[in-house]
């Protein structure tokens, strides 16, 4: 009516991709995610972060309660732990006693070549995705160890079991001959923060030859077919180029030319769904999962544009100001 000061939202094809994303954030995530999401990009604190994390971590020292909404229940895995400390990394928080702790639960939980499972050895009767079965001797897997492993390092920590687990690391990434896509994730994250850089530099080489000749990432996102799929994957499941080079600074960065890695980011972006978020290409096998992951891939995905440079900046949403 006249004189109305009341403000409308904004019609979504007149709001930035950071808006839009915003708007998505507030209506679908976790607290966690709300928390990350105001911190990377709304100027908001670190402490409220660490608060939300907080809730995830259980009495052994390890992270649980679904943390990695694939593993539901209170136990502590491993993937909760990568999980965490990549939230601890962007706060700048991988240290002091709650880390010491964590190690310390890493060595009880770990297998007898130092390495961690992608789950821990667990009872029955807590929900899990039929990707990540619970077992009762599960092997260890470098998806699991090595982006805790190179996250650990990344931020200068010491413990006697990061000794045992850094060497399966080195050997998983120079002896092995045939990998799963998801592997190659594992491995990039640890080279990217192993202390020995020049060793880093020649295995993240190699890795990058086996990846381009057994074409493990769609490098043209518009021929998505003509790669081959991977079994046990969902259809349509692929990583990409910024999947492996999260960051500039990624030693997987020179494995993609620049017009490569740029339509990559180009792709990346325009999967920013009508709702604001990004879509989750895995295989859904739980409602309240797949729900879940989409405000991480959302965060996830803005993170990679920023670091890109391929992020407008943008102002919070018309009205009241968003909780920070």
């Amino acid at each position: 009516m006249p004189g109305d000061e009341t403000r409308a939202p904004a019609a979504p094809a007149a709001m930035s991709a950071l808006a839009r994303a915003e708007q998505f954030i507030w209506l679908t995530a976790r607290v966690l995610e709300q928390r990350r999401f105001a911190f990377h990009f709304l100027g908001g604190d670190a402490d409220p972060v660490d608060a939300a994390l907080g809730a995830y971590l259980g009495g052994d020292g390890g992270y649980g309660h679904a943390l990695d909404p694939d593993l539901r229940g209170p136990l502590s895995h491993p993937l909760h732990t990568a999980h965490a400390l990549r939230v601890l990394d962007g706060l700048g928080r991988c240290a002091g006693q709650r880390i010491e702790r964590l190690c310390a639960h890493l060595a009880r939980i770990s297998t007898p070549d130092g390495a961690l499972a992608v789950t821990a050895p667990a009872p029955g009767g807590y929900p899990a995705a039929p990707f990540h079965p619970l077992r009762d001797d599960p092997p260890g897997d470098l998806l699991a160890t090595g982006p805790v492993v190179g996250l650990l390092h990344r931020n200068r920590v010491w413990h006697a079991w990061l000794f045992r687990a850094t060497d399966f690391c080195w050997d998983r990434v120079e002896n092995l001959r045939h990998w799963h896509p998801y592997e190659i994730q594992g491995a990039v994250a640890f080279l990217d923060g192993v202390p020995d850089r020049s060793r880093a530099a020649a295995a993240a080489d190699r890795l990058g030859r086996l990846v381009r000749e057994h074409r493990l990432v769609v490098l043209d996102p518009a021929r998505q077919d003509a790669y081959p799929p991977v079994p046990g994957h969902a259809p349509g499941e692929h990583l990409y180029p910024y999947d492996l080079a999260r960051r500039p600074e990624s030693l997987a960065r020179g494995w993609f030319t620049d017009a490569e890695l740029g339509g990559a980011l180009h792709f990346l972006a325009g999967r920013q769904q009508p709702d604001g978020g990004w879509p989750v290409d895995r295989g859904e096998w739980a409602p309240g999962s797949s729900l879940e992951r989409r405000p991480i891939a959302t965060v996830e995905a803005l993170l990679t544009l920023r670091a890109y440079g391929r992020l407008p900046a943008a102002a919070s949403l018309p009205g009241p100001a968003a909780p920070r």
